[in-house]
């Protein structure tokens, strides 16, 4: 199946996405699942809090929000995410934004995949695994370029 990228009211960020789904498809792989669709979209802080208040009924703004739709370790979902709340993140956490971005859509995967992050325990691993795959997509890409 398949995993791709749309944007909705902002640019498509500047990623390579081969190397991006390379990572995202082998963690599905590791977790023994299998791919069906993964759709990621791009969007402003509005359109996602839109979303939050209209699906979740939650009234603050997000940096990602997971639709799962994953049925027989079959992994499937649409995952909203907010460019301009990475690249806030990227400076209030003294991160590279590619590294933060990466982090996020690593995130709502990670969801999908039934890892969650609201005990304390949860958090650990979710950042442990979130941080594992930002250094995979790293390294694919420096060989790139090397």
């Amino acid at each position: 199946m398949s995993i791709c990228f749309y944007h909705e009211d902002v640019a498509l960020p500047e990623v390579n996405y081969i190397a991006l789904q390379k990572v995202l498809k082998g963690e599905v792989r590791i977790n023994k699942c299998k791919l069906g669709e993964i759709n990621y979209i791009f969007c402003s802080d509005e359109y996602l809090y839109d979303i939050n208040v209209k699906f979740l009924s939650h009234d603050f703004f997000t940096d990602v929000i997971t639709f799962d739709y994953t049925t027989n370790r079959v992994v499937s979902g649409d995952i909203y995410i907010s460019t301009e709340r990475v690249l806030n993140n990227s400076i209030t956490f003294d991160q590279f934004y590619m590294d933060e971005l990466v982090r996020v859509v690593s995130h709502g995967l990670l969801h999908l995949l039934e890892y969650n992050d609201k005990k304390s325990e949860e958090v650990i691993v979710m950042r442990k695994k979130e941080s594992d795959l930002v250094s995979k997509f790293n390294s694919l890409v420096d060989l790139q370029y090397h």
